[in-house]
């Protein structure tokens, strides 16, 4: 037996052991849940009693619903993906078994996938309305982590590579969710910077306050999910130097409504196509950068300021 054969020569997945591995993923988020809860409930009181006033009742309600609708969602679409993800699995022919340490090479691919797919949403307005919500609170807690869209599940196109990688969809299933569960515990301000070790390698709660901040040196920078050398690598890393100011550069309030907080972009991104002359202008509203458009309007506005 070669090496190549011992690495990927599993059988495919049979119809009959399907159902058998749809019981066999682990939900790991659902059994996350409590423990989240339990944390999140801990630096409320924690903040309460410092008097930080860092949990705004409109903005953690918003902030739990949408995550709420989102565990949801996850439980509906999850045998789409799994089904696509062994459909894909049986395709190619360099499957890999499914073997514990697989996930240590998988988890690494997955998370330069998520570079890639984080920084395009940052830099493509039409993917930016599907993350706009996480950037949307002005506070920065446990709960931000709740902050995401209801739509997201669109940069799924993101990572077939690594479905196309051959491997196994279980160990695709579990790294997809604990890289989810990693990002939890740096949205908090009340963990200060770590050895340098650490700040080097990972996406720390310093490093990822800095994505959150809305100063002009802090845009655009620290993508990583988990591995934080890989901003190092495409030189988008910036270090947290004054404390960030948290949410969009237009501020959009403590807003409770979920169904604002997740479409408003959409309606503006519809209301600017319709408003735009010629096919090319109507492309830039649609797929160009969040930051030039906005630094469009803002000049334009300026100017209606001046001419009034």
């Amino acid at each position: 037996m070669t090496i190549l054969s011992f690495l990927f020569g599993a059988d495919p997945i049979l119809y009959e052991q399907i159902l058998n591995l749809k019981k066999n993923a682990p939900n790991l988020i659902i059994y996350a849940i409590p423990v989240m809860a339990i944390l999140t409930l801990t630096e409320i009181i924690y903040s309460w009693r410092k008097q930080k006033k860092n949990y705004p009742l409109k903005e953690t309600l918003g902030s739990t619903v949408t995550g709420l609708v989102n565990v949801g969602l996850g439980l509906i679409i999850k045998v789409g993906l799994l089904y696509t993800a062994i459909w894909i699995y049986n395709l190619v022919p360099w499957r890999m078994e499914l073997n514990w340490w697989t996930a240590i090479p998988c988890y690494i691919l997955f998370d330069l996938c998520s570079y890639w797919s984080h920084r395009i949403s940052h830099q493509n307005r039409f993917f930016w309305a599907t993350h706009i919500i996480h950037h949307s609170a002005e506070n920065y807690n446990l709960s931000v982590s709740f902050r995401l869209s209801w739509v997201q599940n669109i940069k799924t196109i993101f990572f077939l590579p690594i479905l196309f990688m051959g491997f196994h969809p279980i160990i695709i299933f579990v790294v997809s969710q604990i890289s989810v569960l990693f990002q939890f515990w740096v949205h908090t301000e009340y963990i200060k910077k770590l050895p340098k070790f650490f700040e080097y390698i990972l996406a720390t709660p310093s490093n990822h306050r800095v994505h959150h901040g809305c100063q002009e040196k802090y845009l655009d920078k620290n993508y990583a999910a988990t591995f934080i050398f890989l901003d190092r690598m495409f030189g988008t890393y910036q270090k947290e130097e004054e404390r960030p100011d948290y949410g969009l550069t237009k501020k959009i309030g403590d807003r409770f409504n979920p169904i604002f907080l997740n479409f408003h972009e959409y309606k503006d991104m519809v209301t600017d196509i319709k408003n735009a002359k010629g096919l090319k202008r109507k492309i830039f509203f649609l797929f160009g950068s969040p930051t030039d458009i906005y630094n469009e309007k803002m000049k334009k506005q300026e100017k209606e300021n001046i001419a009034a």
